[in-house]
């Protein structure tokens, strides 16, 4: 089993108010979820008003595929984010 795990961090400088902030994390994560079937929460910067920290993984038996997926990911975001995906990170790890 291999879970391969993907963080983003967007900046929103348009954004006015957190419920902006929320409204345009909570679109990215919806969609990441519904094209890519991976599992995706908000983990941190959750009181910063121009930056959202997004988490994403999924679960498969191979690394390739997971990060595959992941990158996949990426590019959606950064195509479907109304601000720009500031830095990314995607890492697996495979347990036994």
């Amino acid at each position: 089993m291999v879970i391969s795990i993907l963080q983003l961090i967007i900046e929103l400088p348009e954004s006015s108010s957190l419920k902006d902030k929320r409204r345009e994390i909570k679109s990215l994560k919806e969609k990441l979820i519904r094209q890519f079937k991976l599992s995706v929460a908000e983990v941190d910067l959750l009181n910063s008003i121009s930056f959202g920290h997004l988490a994403a993984a999924i679960v498969s038996n191979s690394r390739q595929f997971g990060e595959s997926v992941l990158h996949k990911a990426i590019s959606f975001a950064e195509k479907n984010v109304v601000g720009r995906v500031v830095d990314v990170q995607v890492f697996s790890e495979k347990y036994d």
